[in-house]
């Protein structure tokens, strides 16, 4: 499982990338306190999804911030679906670390697409039985 990182403003993201058949997981996470705040899912030729979790005071997770850069840049490399996965949290967060964490989430992406290049997703094809085939 190939990881990536970046590190501006006083703390690190990291993607770790999980190929799975053709299609891919990315676990994005960084700062103080790692968690999982959203879900992104999305596919070459399907428009970006995400579901965010509850955070406090009622409020949810703003990771998807980070997580959709990351899908923007990666979405026309993809071999197949792909499920991303963001949680950072930093205590105290500034407003030069919010601002950072954009080109952050873009430099992973463009990390994960360079890798994919260099390392091109191989799986054997499904089988399906055909329209007059039934289980034996």
């Amino acid at each position: 499982m190939p990881k990536f990182s970046v590190t501006q403003e006083g703390y690190t993201i990291e993607a770790e990338v999980t190929v799975i058949g053709k299609d891919l997981l990315i676990v994005v996470t960084g700062g103080s306190n790692p968690h999982i705040g959203d879900v992104t899912t999305l596919t070459k030729d399907t428009a970006i999804q995400t579901i965010k979790y509850p955070s406090h005071d009622g409020r949810f997770h703003k990771d998807n911030f980070v997580g959709e850069r990351v899908a923007r840049v990666v979405q026309p490399a993809l071999p197949g679906s792909c499920t991303i996965t963001a949680g950072i949290h930093v205590n105290q967060i500034t407003k030069a670390q919010i601002a950072a964490s954009a080109p952050m989430g873009e430099n992973l992406g463009r990390q994960i697409v360079a890798w994919l290049a260099m390392h091109p997703v191989v799986a054997p094809k499904p089988q399906y039985y055909s329209d007059d085939e039934r289980p034996g």
